[in-house]
């Protein structure tokens, strides 16, 4: 039975910088930068003729590339923060496309996500980290010049049961050259 989620690659030279961040936070489980990603709609553990019926559904999506930025991190979890994230930029397009897959995935038969969409790139989980801990790292570290990139896909990724973080594996992509 497959996990599946829908996301954006982060290109290896973002990656490398975004990796440029690691250290320096008590508690973080900081995550293998070949595993950055960017998701849209995380699907869950489904089984394998609904994994096929979404992978041929997906083909529908025509859209056209478009620019994604990612611009500084903050945490995710509130006072008992769980994640340290690189934002990425609200746009139109990033935002429409998400809704795109929302209303497919939809079709098929699963209910819809339960949490508001904000995009994010997760770059460490946290354990016992304390507030203290979150703030002092992100006056430090929460500050990076833009990263831009133009994404031409988005791909239908699979995770093993595991604690977050990965591996992940592409099981197929979508070029974004429609619409």
């Amino acid at each position: 039975m497959p996990r599946l989620f829908t996301g954006l690659e982060i290109p290896p030279e973002i990656g490398q910088v975004l990796s440029g961040l690691r250290g320096g936070l008590p508690g973080a489980r900081w995550i293998d930068p070949a595993n950055y990603h960017v998701t849209l709609r995380f699907i869950g553990d489904i089984d394998d003729h609904i994994a096929h019926e979404i992978a041929s559904t997906l083909l529908r999506v025509r859209r056209r590339p478009f620019e994604v930025a990612l611009q500084g991190l903050t945490s995710f979890g509130g006072r008992k923060p769980r994640a340290v994230v690189a934002t990425v930029a609200p746009s139109r397009q990033i935002l429409e496309l998400q809704a795109e897959l929302e209303r497919l995935i939809q079709r098929v038969g699963l209910a819809p996500e339960g949490r508001k969409f904000t995009p994010h790139v997760t770059l460490a989980r946290l354990r016992e980290a304390s507030n203290q801990d979150v703030a002092d790292y992100l006056s430090v570290r929460g500050y990076f010049p833009a990263q831009v990139f133009t994404v031409a896909r988005f791909v239908l990724f699979s995770s093993r049961a595991s604690v977050g973080g990965g591996p992940y594996l592409v099981e197929d992509a979508y070029a974004l050259n429609g619409g």
